[in-house]
This record gives C-alpha cells, structure tokens and sequence, in this order.
C-alpha cells in the first residue's frame, strides 16, 4: 500500500508556481524538447524518447478523467499525443530503415514536391475545419479551432519530419503561433512556455535541415564531376 501511495503521490506531485504546477507535464516537456533536439541532429533516439514524453502528456491533457476536476480538457491537446506516438513508431521505423549502421544521421532532408507541399496546406486548413465540430461536442477548450489547429499541424509536422521534409519545421512554427496563446489561457504554463521555446528552437531546426539539404544535394551534383576527372588526368609517362 505503501508504495502504491507513493506512486500516486508522484504521479500528482506539483511544483508551487501559480495554481501548481505538474511535475509530469514539465518532465513530459523535457522529453518532448530531448526529442526536438534529437530530431534536428537527425538521431533515430529522438523518436523513443518523444514516445516516453507524449505518454506523460496525455494523462495531462485529460485534466479531470485522472483526478483533477480543476484542469481544462484539451482533448486536441490530448488526442495528439496518442497521434504522435503512432506517428513516432512509424517514424522511428522509417529512420531506421533509412539509415546506414555507419552513418552518423539517419535521414537526408529534402524539399516535399509541389504536390506534397499542396497537400500539406489543404490537410491544415481542411482537417481543422473538420475537427473544430467534433473537438466542439467533447468539450474541448475555447477556441476550440485553435484546439483542431494544433491537432492537425503537429499531424502533419510529425509526418513531415519522419519523410524528411524540410518544411515540417515551418509547420511546427504554423502550431505554436496559435498553440502557445491557448495553453496560457487554458492554464498549461510549462507546455506553454516550451512551445513559446520551441517557437525558436523550430526556426534554428528549420535552417539547420535546410543547409544539411543543400550540403547534400552539393554532393549528388558532385558526383558526375568526380566521375570523370580520372579521364582528363594524364598518366604519368
């Protein structure tokens, strides 16, 4: 009984700052922000330890199904977690398909095609409208599109990272424009402030894949000059 105690009382543990703060919504963060780094230095551990964050996150976001009838549901909040983490395994396994056991990244970032780039803000625009209603008749917190915003974008940014797009870090950027301001009006100050971080952090990320992607298409264009220099070097007599 003892130890079933003391791990509730983790569980629920708060950290004074405000109305208490979770020290599991802070530690999921923590993991959330391993992850980010992981994922700009193109590591295959980035996608676990995201896992292990996203897990600690949902029992969050359903404020008051684990106990706290104070919390707001943010049921896009909560809903994405359980997304991230089927898109994680499915990037993790893409990464490690991809990689070489000698490479020291796992992916090489490329541009999405126009088509792809199309589709990306159709899904945006089209998936919120479609989940705003839905996210409405659970109860989710207002605004509630902002709710489906986020939702969606952190969708279609996971998918974008695991096929190594570019772009997937300007849809993060797309997510915590309209991210931060509702989890500080829903009352989750630590994800707020790690999305306001993340804000930053997505912007360097986005310039560092876009330089490793010029760095690599400078390469294959290389190559056919590599070729055939041997054929205009003279041998020695």
């Amino acid at each position: 009984m003892d130890a079933a105690r003391w791990l509730i009382d983790l569980f629920n543990a708060t950290i004074p700052i405000g109305g208490g703060l979770l020290v599991r919504e802070v530690v999921g963060n923590l993991f959330g922000l391993a992850s980010a780094l992981g994922g700009m230095r193109r590591r295959v551990w980035a996608w676990p330890v995201g896992i292990l964050g996203n897990l600690l996150l949902l029992t969050v976001f359903l404020g008051s199904l684990f106990g706290d009838a104070s919390a707001s549901t943010l049921w896009g909040q909560a809903g994405r977690q359980i997304m991230f983490i089927a898109v994680a395994i499915y990037g993790w396994q893409r990464w490690r398909n991809a990689s070489e056991p000698a490479a020291q990244h796992a992916v090489t970032p490329r541009w999405a095609t126009g088509r792809q780039r199309v589709g990306l803000v159709a899904g945006m625009l089209l998936g919120t409208v479609a989940l705003t209603p839905l996210f409405t008749a659970l109860g989710s917190y207002e605004p509630v599109w902002a709710d489906a915003w986020t939702f969606v974008g952190s969708l279609l940014a996971t998918y974008g990272m695991a096929r190594g797009w570019v772009e997937f870090w300007l849809i993060w950027v797309a997510v915590d424009v309209v991210g931060v301001p509702l989890l500080f009006s829903a009352g989750y100050y630590a994800t707020a402030l790690m999305y306001l971080f993340y804000g930053i952090f997505t912007g360097v990320g986005f310039f560092v894949w876009w330089k490793a992607e010029r760095q690599a298409r400078g390469a294959r264009d290389a190559i056919p000059a590599t070729a055939e220099q041997p054929s205009r070097t003279r041998e020695p007599a």
